[in-house]
């Protein structure tokens, strides 16, 4: 039986059961839209479903199991018509050097914020084309641009995730895109069943020790308030010149604009010698 949408939006959310993608269904619900709340444990949106039966729609849903990303995708336009907003959101924090990680480690870490969010889009994409527009807002992290020993597969998959779209972007140019770079929110990400750290060694204990120290004892005492974030990403959405990359924290702007800086100045040092390698005429 097809529902009918009306004139709300409809938005797939992956990991809306908790941080980021529990606050923005929140939002997005209290605006009054359509929201098929995806996530692995959805008794967590009993709560929500209980306060918008009429709008909140939970899918179970495994974002590493990538066929099944796509009947989610297809399911929701079959019931609503449409397919507005594709939020990917699902993820959690993994630590280790690359010597700890195991191959396993790294390539689930991979599965879950690769492969899984490149899924549901391609699976998005061809339903917003034929309806003329639509978004695809990926929740990458700071880790997206700056880096930080311990979080090497971690980053890996965001900066794969944020290249990806930037290209995206320029290849479908009625859909728009939107990354978001939040720094340290106040999220579940750093709780045990979020945080996931590989077996450590003696070796690394100096570099990403500190780094698997905050995560265990961070939990709670991060600046960043999960409600503004989605707030904010709703603003982004609703400007006439929305950004590609919305960076969100403090701690996330001052960490990406001293990336920036490094960056420059590095590639100006060595400018000469990189221009000195074009065959002589």
């Amino acid at each position: 039986m097809t529902t009918s949408a009306s004139d709300r939006r409809v938005w797939l959310i992956t990991g809306a059961t908790s941080g980021f993608g529990r606050s923005l269904a929140d939002e997005v619900l209290r605006q009054g839209d359509l929201v098929v709340g995806a996530g692995r444990t959805i008794s967590r949106l009993d709560d929500l479903q209980a306060a918008y039966p009429d709008q909140l729609f939970p899918v179970r849903l495994d974002v590493t199991d990538t066929a099944r990303d796509a009947e989610v995708v297809d399911e929701t336009v079959r019931r609503f018509g449409r397919l507005d907003v594709l939020v990917n959101n699902a993820g959690r924090t993994q630590v280790g050097a690359l010597e700890e990680t195991t191959d396993a480690e790294m390539r689930f870490l991979f599965e879950l914020h690769y492969f899984g969010p490149a899924a549901l889009t391609k699976a998005a994409l061809p339903h917003m084309r034929r309806q003329g527009g639509g978004w695809v807002v990926q929740l990458s992290s700071v880790g997206g641009q700056v880096t930080a020993p311990g979080f090497g597969a971690y980053c890996a998959t965001k900066f794969a995730l944020e290249g990806l779209t930037q290209t995206l972007s320029q290849e479908v140019p009625a859909v728009h895109f939107l990354i978001v770079e939040p720094g340290a929110f106040r999220t579940g990400l750093f709780s045990q069943d979020a945080a996931y750290l590989s077996t450590p060694m003696p070796e690394y204990a100096e570099t990403v020790g500190p780094t698997r120290s905050y995560v265990e004892t961070g939990g709670g005492a991060q600046p960043g308030d999960p409600a503004k974030a989605a707030r904010a990403i709703l603003t982004a959405m609703s400007s006439a010149k929305p950004p590609l990359r919305l960076v969100l924290g403090g701690d996330a702007i001052d960490g990406i604009r001293q990336r920036l800086g490094d960056l420059q100045h590095e590639l100006s040092e060595w400018e000469d010698l990189g221009r000195a390698t074009a065959i002589d005429q």
